[in-house]
């Protein structure tokens, strides 16, 4: 399965914020989405990538005062993308290798067009194996 399969199926959108976003902001965009991570964009141009595990460790560091602190200071700024045309099964060997669990698609003009999370991939991977259950049931059904 490509990415873009996996994007047909999921949706294109994206959760942004800008890189002097207050992260006391980005705090409440996460919780309200209910998601774990957020791309830093400068218009429509990938600045970075946050995660509830980047605030929890600048937390730990630097106290409640990090929650007045531009996003800009937290992200990570050296982002692993992918593309359309990219594998699935590949892309889950590089999550699990670099311990990524959100990579940001991008086109020919890295131009973000979507995200995906280990859990995206994972319940690519449960689809499959079904998809392939219900195959050979089939099968042997006659």
């Amino acid at each position: 399965m490509r990415i873009a399969d996996l994007i047909a199926r999921k949706g294109s959108a994206v959760l942004t914020v800008p890189p002097d976003a207050p992260v006391s902001n980005l705090l409440e965009v996460l919780a309200e989405r209910n998601v774990g991570a957020a791309v830093v964009c400068e218009g429509d141009r990938l600045a970075g990538i946050v995660s509830e595990r980047d605030v929890v460790r600048h937390l730990h560091q630097r106290g409640a005062s990090l929650l007045d602190a531009p996003v800009s200071e937290i992200m990570t700024t050296v982002v692993a993308t992918c593309r359309f045309e990219d594998d699935v099964q590949t892309l889950s060997r590089t999550m699990t290798e670099r311990r990524i669990r959100h990579i940001p698609v991008v086109d020919e003009q890295e131009r973000l067009r979507g995200i995906v999370s280990i859990g995206d991939v994972v319940k690519s991977r449960i689809d499959q194996l079904e998809e392939h259950r219900n195959q050979l049931e089939a099968y042997i059904s006659g």
